[in-house]
């Protein structure tokens, strides 16, 4: 059975998935509420709870309500089952990394969400966090050696660390996507000392170059059904 929607839960889907809505107005038939995107979408929900999906840019306004769509042309970028591509990247320090992986998941069709190319709307770091973390499919995490740490009193356990916003990042993204969905890519040119209690994450191993990692990453996204054509990984 098709789920039944109401306005409320509809907003709230396109405000979650940053869909800029420039009209909003109960149908002329009395029939139900349309809403009307600032891209040509045009969003009706009916009496009966029934969505349909008019105007432009429909296959995508239908893949973030996991609606059925058209098929894409042989040309066009597969989609995941249920048309989210979107993947979080957490990061630290090293700019150079962070550039290199965003320009990865590009390639492989995949749109990442980057936390600092991302509108606020008056929102703390936090509140961006919580709103755009479930948007996403699948998460990678960069841990980069751009801390130095060691427990009280033991200076010779001294060992590189990632940013404690990349350990925080990381505890959430689990939260909400669980282990299978969120990969770890460590840079092990040293010692780097791994987020304690956490068993069962994916952690991909890089030296100096984030593309060392792009096969098994991209294996990795792909076994979650989100399609990368690995022939040109």
């Amino acid at each position: 059975m098709s789920k039944k929607w109401d306005v409320n839960s509809v907003r709230d889907v396109l405000h979650n998935n940053e869909v800029e809505i420039l009209e909003e107005s109960p149908m002329s038939n009395g029939h139900g509420h349309q809403f009307k995107g600032s891209d040509g979408e045009v969003i009706c929900i009916y009496n009966s709870g029934k969505l349909v999906i008019q105007g432009k840019n429909q296959d995508r306004v239908k893949s973030i309500f996991g609606l059925s769509i058209s098929p894409k042309s042989k040309d066009s970028a597969p989609v995941a089952a249920n048309g989210n591509r979107k993947v979080f990247v957490v990061y630290g320090h090293d700019v150079a990394a962070k550039t290199q992986l965003e320009a990865m998941l590009r390639r492989w069709g995949l749109e990442p969400l980057i936390l600092d190319q991302l509108t606020s709307g008056g929102q703390t770091i936090i509140e961006k966090l919580e709103r755009v973390r479930s948007d996403a499919n699948f998460a990678v995490v960069l841990a980069t050696p751009d801390d130095e740490g060691h427990r009280a009193e033991h200076p010779e356990e001294k060992a590189h660390r990632a940013r404690q916003n990349v350990v925080l990042e990381l505890g959430m993204m689990l939260s909400v996507l669980g282990r299978d969905r969120v990969a770890v890519l460590m840079k092990d040119q040293i010692q780097m000392e791994r987020p304690s209690d956490i068993q069962g994450v994916i952690y991909i191993p890089f030296k100096e170059d984030v593309s060392e990692s792009a096969l098994s990453l991209a294996k990795e996204i792909s076994s979650k059904g989100i399609h990368i054509d690995l022939s040109k990984v």
